[in-house]
Order: C-alpha cells, then sequence, then structure tokens
C-alpha cells in the first residue's frame, strides 16, 4: 500500500484527515509547538483503516500531521512535562470564527484536547514510513448503549 499523503484546506478536507487519524495513538512528547514558525506538527502511531478493511491483519502507521499559521494553541489535560503519556486521538475539527480564520479541535479520549487558533485552515498529513502489525483493531461503544 501506498504512504498516505493528504492536505486539508478547508473543513471538508479536514474530516477526510480526522477519518484517517481517528484511534492515532501519540506521545505527549511527539506534540512539537513551534510558536516561532506559527506550526504544530504531531507525530503519531495512526491506526490503518484501509488496510483493515482490507483484510483480517491490523497495522498502524508512523505519521506526521502537521498545521500551518497557527496563531495560539491550547490545551487541556495534556501536560508538556508528561513526556511519555500516551493519548488516543478521537477526531480533528474545524470550527471557522472569523473567515478564513477559525479554530482546529483535536479530541483525545479521556477529555484531553488541544485548541489551535489559526490564521486559516492549512493542514497536511503525510505518512513516514512502512507499516508495521498490531494485534487489535480500535472499537468503540455504540451511544446508544450509554443510555
Amino acid at each position: 500500500m501506498e504512504l498516505l499523503k493528504l492536505i486539508a484546506l478547508d473543513d471538508e478536507d479536514l474530516a477526510v484527515v480526522s477519518a484517517h487519524v481517528q484511534d492515532a495513538t501519540v506521545k505527549v512528547a511527539d506534540i512539537i509547538w513551534q510558536p516561532q514558525d506559527r506550526r504544530l506538527v504531531i507525530a503519531l502511531n495512526r491506526f490503518d483503516w484501509e488496510a483493515a478493511q482490507a483484510g483480517p491483519a491490523y497495522q498502524r502507521r508512523r505519521t506526521a500531521l502537521r498545521f500551518e499559521r497557527v496563531n495560539a494553541c491550547k490545551c487541556r489535560d495534556v501536560a508538556p512535562a508528561d513526556r511519555d503519556k500516551v493519548l488516543n486521538l478521537l477526531a480533528v475539527e474545524f470550527i471557522e470564527e472569523d473567515p478564513p480564520a477559525g479554530i482546529i479541535l483535536l479530541t483525545f479520549s479521556g477529555g484531553a484536547a488541544l485548541r489551535l487558533n489559526v490564521e486559516c485552515l492549512e493542514a497536511e498529513l503525510a505518512d513516514l514510513g512502512p507499516a508495521w502489525a498490531t494485534a487489535a483493531c480500535p472499537a468503540h461503544r455504540d451511544k446508544t448503549q450509554l443510555a
């Protein structure tokens, strides 16, 4: 399978990126905020949902997720000092506020989140290398079972 490379310039593009990074694991140490360059880069272990649909084997890929034109980065329940903590990325969304500016919200399981104030939406997702096998496929409870 070819390495994935996607660019997101609007909320529809970002929805595609979000689908590909759902259930990616991220170490806090791999979240790099570069305020001088107005950039946030996240190295993550992406669960390969396309490969999971094609066969019984599950795999992950080392992937970079990059956001440009970031004016501010705020976090909730993500302590930079807790470098070895592993987060599970659930979704990435764009909320337009003063077009083309807005907020990119990265939501993690357990209530953790990153909130990026951006001049405009400019993101890139790129696989960095080959896949490796993983034993389990992430699963989510059906919302109807939560009542």
